[in-house]
């Protein structure tokens, strides 16, 4: 049987800012790209879809002008 193992990840972003939200496995390497790009001032969403990953732990990583924000994500299947 085929699950889908996804996850919304929400931000906000208080100016015009040129954003990245990205997710990396524990070794650093880029698995996913969620968004990259110029937002405007506001809240959003983006679907991470880890169904083709291994399970395990990642890191989202969101840069947005001079900020950066991580959080870990962990996949269960």
């Amino acid at each position: 049987k085929y699950t889908r193992l996804t996850s919304e990840i929400r931000y906000q972003i208080p100016e015009v800012s040129r954003v990245s939200l990205k997710v990396y496995d524990m070794l650093g390497r880029e698995v996913a790209t969620l968004f990259d790009g110029i937002r405007d001032p506001g809240t959003y969403a983006a679907t991470f879809d880890g169904s083709g990953l291994a399970a395990g732990i990642y890191v989202c990583r969101l840069n947005a002008n001079d900020v950066a924000a991580v959080r870990k994500l962990v996949l269960v299947k």
